[in-house]
């Protein structure tokens, strides 16, 4: 055991992560060399032998085994017809709402997320249909892209939600309680969004079509018939998990089966698009699971060192409200999602923010949609933000335009942080009704 300082320490820890990230080395090493580091300098415990046991248990998880099951579902749901469905079935529901057609990026964005878990299957679904037809109809392509590459980040709010499931793993809390806690806010965050729209639409009324022909309520319903098997999905995943009839992992399980009987409904099931969703979501499994291995160990190894300790007495000697650690955290977040993406972001903070929220008092679920509110910021703020590549290579713009397009909906967020920060039940309402405290 080597006698060092825990501030040099610290700073040999962070200078070494800046160092290895820099030279481009896979975050997944990247941590676990951190972990080497810390262990080598503080204790004489077998490195090896921490690194084994603290790798097999966070791999051999029930909770992680949902991971791989909603990705999958996600990839199969992106390879069906559901965006034209889901086009043809909300526009002529949205008619009357100022911004008209803008709406079912939201709306169609908010019901795909509630089936894939991810950001960019959710803005490239909804996209591939919504940004030719609202270009055709002669819609301003500002708010169109805007509104996309917002609505497009509810695939990490709206459960399930990738990030959420690796949060619940990091943070070992439960997943259902943090899925319960980001419907309300994904609920909100659509609210801020239409409202948006709703003000921009009335501000700028000459860069919005005229209201197409009025269409019967029965050719309505008959255009929306085709979302019925989607929503059922959406229904069936969300009462399972408000009144407990299943687990996360079972959730997961049955989604894939809904996603597939959906594929097959729709015509889309075949050899080639099955192959492609199995590799697709192993790919983006094993890239996950690789990252928390690392960051399981660096934990493990963290631990050690007592700086996560020291950094909690700090926060308590501080006397920091909630709020201002939420205020300063949030400072942090939105630096790092321009550097990192948001699963990285989760896994490298978690190790030290954790014990300085819990120290100030802050719930733990609700922490895990508050951190995800900010995954969603990074994925449109550039220059790392992956919802503005989707956007750029779906509609031939610049990245800067696309960019510009998104800000209103990445102070929109920031508005959400605010609005979840002053009002907490908003997230914690649902948990405590499938899980009362004892």
């Amino acid at each position: 055991m080597h006698d060092i300082g825990l501030v040099n320490l610290a700073l040999i820890l962070l200078g070494a992560l800046i160092l290895i990230l820099g030279s481009g080395v896979w975050i997944a090493v990247t941590l676990g060399l951190i972990g080497f580091i810390a262990m080598w300098l503080t204790t004489s415990v077998p490195i090896g032998s921490v690194l084994a046991t603290t790798v097999w248990s966070a791999s051999a998880s029930w909770t992680l085994a949902a991971l791989p099951l909603f990705i999958w579902m996600g990839e199969i749901l992106f390879r069906t017809r559901l965006s034209e469905e889901m086009f043809r079935g909300l526009s002529p529901w949205l008619q009357w709402l100022p911004g008209r057609l803008v709406h079912v990026n939201v709306v169609g964005c908010g019901i795909f997320a509630a089936v894939s878990g991810s950001s960019a299957a959710t803005c490239a679904t909804i996209g591939k249909i919504a940004l030719p037809e609202l270009e055709k109809r002669g819609y301003d392509p500002g708010i169109s892209l805007g509104s996309l590459a917002g609505s497009g980040t509810l695939g990490l709010l709206i459960p399930p939600s990738i990030p959420m499931v690796v949060y619940a793993v990091t943070a070992n809390v439960s997943v259902l309680q943090v899925f319960l806690g980001g419907f309300l806010p994904g609920l909100l965050v659509m609210a801020l969004y239409s409202g948006y729209i709703i003000l921009w639409s009335m501000l700028n009324p000459s860069k919005i079509p005229p209201r197409d022909p009025p269409m019967s309520f029965r050719r309505k319903l008959a255009e929306s018939t085709k979302l019925i098997p989607c929503l059922l999905l959406i229904l069936a995943v969300f009462l399972a998990l408000v009144f407990g009839f299943a687990t996360a992992t079972e959730c997961a399980a049955w989604g894939v089966a809904g996603a597939l009987l959906l594929a097959w409904w729709s015509g889309t099931l075949n050899r080639k698009t099955f192959f492609e969703s199995v590799m697709s979501a192993t790919r983006l499994t094993c890239m996950i699971m690789f990252i928390l291995a690392g960051a399981a160990y660096t934990t493990a190894a963290m631990a050690y060192t007592g700086i996560p300790a020291a950094l909690a007495e700090w926060v308590k000697g501080q006397h920091l409200t909630p709020s201002m650690l939420a205020l300063y955290l949030s400072i942090m977040y939105i630096i790092l999602g321009c550097l990192i993406d948001g699963i990285s972001m989760i896994v490298l903070t978690a190790v030290v923010v954790l014990p300085m929220v819990q120290q100030a008092g802050l719930d733990l679920i609700w922490f895990g949609v508050y951190l995800v509110i900010h995954v969603e910021m990074a994925q449109i703020t550039p220059p790392v933000g992956f919802n503005l590549f989707v956007l750029q290579n779906m509609s031939g713009r610049d990245t800067l335009t696309v960019a510009k397009a998104a800000f209103p909906f990445f102070i929109l967020l920031l508005a959400a942080v605010f609005i979840i920060t002053e009002f907490p039940q908003i997230v914690l309402l649902l948990p405590q009704l499938a899980f009362p405290p004892s």
